[in-house]
């Protein structure tokens, strides 16, 4: 497993990221904060733009053009088979750097920085650097994944 450390991959977004991510993203999410909705009330708090929901970004199945697996999901995934253990999501540390915008032109690069094993479970750490078409930096995930055999 320690050949996987370094493992990198890249998703560019088709293209911009768009009004109507950002408003569907804010409904799903149940939040009505107007900074994603209404371009007047963002200008108005120093923003040009409506700006979209922090997390959106670390949902690469908005933007990463991903065949569905077999659970249905779209997204980044390492797809590291772990013998007799099933994935179990050990958490998210995020930092943003700067709000995204609807002209933002996603690209996600997702490295691995770190496998261990520990009391029978494999842990994977890797972090996913956001950035828009300008090279500027948007946010950070450092994302763990546990890998539990049945015991």
């Amino acid at each position: 497993m320690k050949e996987l450390i370094g493992r990198e991959i890249t998703y560019t977004a088709p293209e911009a990221l768009g009004r109507a991510a950002i408003r569907y993203f804010a409904l799903a999410l149940g939040d009505d904060n107007p900074l994603y909705t209404d371009p007047e009330y963002a200008g108005a708090h120093g923003y040009r733009d409506v700006i979209a929901p922090p997390t959106l970004i670390c949902e690469t199945n908005q933007y990463a053009n991903l065949p569905r697996d077999e659970d249905g999901y779209a997204g980044h995934s390492w797809n590291i088979g772990v013998p007799g253990a099933r994935l179990v999501r050990g958490g998210n540390d995020y930092t943003f750097h700067q709000p995204v915008h609807p002209d933002d032109v996603i690209t996600a690069m997702w490295r691995i920085q770190d496998v261990t094993e520990k009391a029978g479970k494999v842990f994977v750490l890797s972090r996913a650097t956001y950035t828009n078409q300008h090279g500027e930096l948007l946010a950070v995930n450092d994302e763990t994944l546990i890998y539990v055999r049945p015991t």
